[in-house]
């Protein structure tokens, strides 16, 4: 089982790509992880539906096409801490690899909104594509500790 964290763009802001990188870092001890980052559009002479459907299109073509695709959404299932460790330890026994899909600045297109296994919010508001992939970064690293029965969580 592999770990995607496909995400619309590179953090902007040098703290945030520092918590980023520390935890996806620490995640990686418990999951094998693998982050990517595709360009963002530019939105100068496009509307916002060509810069979801490009972005789309990019993060789908750098994910494996078996991997069970989690689209990071408001309006998905929200989970606890130990419901995400499950869903992770299950698809490790079942050797599935899992991508989760964070969408850039205008969202997510109908290129990837077609293809989810499952959604998942992350809050239940709209976060900043950087923020929320800190935020997913920190519940992977959560989760594995959560299955290794270590004292992270509380």
């Amino acid at each position: 089982m592999k770990v995607w964290v496909a995400a619309v763009g590179k953090p902007r802001d040098a703290a945030l790509a520092a918590a980023i990188r520390e935890y996806e870092g620490r995640a990686a001890r418990y999951w094998p992880l693998e982050p990517v980052e595709v360009k963002e559009e530019s939105a100068r002479s496009a509307s916002g539906a060509v810069v979801m459907r490009k972005e789309g299109e990019r993060l789908l073509e750098r994910l494996p096409a078996t991997a069970r695709l989690v689209l990071c959404d408001p309006g998905g299932e929200a989970l606890d801490s130990r419901a995400f460790a499950a869903l992770l330890q299950e698809q490790r026994e079942r050797a599935q690899d899992v991508a989760f899909v964070i969408g850039g600045a205008h969202g997510i297109g109908d290129v990837v909104r077609a293809r989810p296994h499952r959604r998942l919010a992350l809050a239940p508001w709209t976060l900043p594509h950087e923020l929320a992939r800190l935020v997913l970064a920190e519940q992977l690293y959560r989760a594995g500790t959560i299955v290794r029965n270590e004292p992270y969580h509380k």
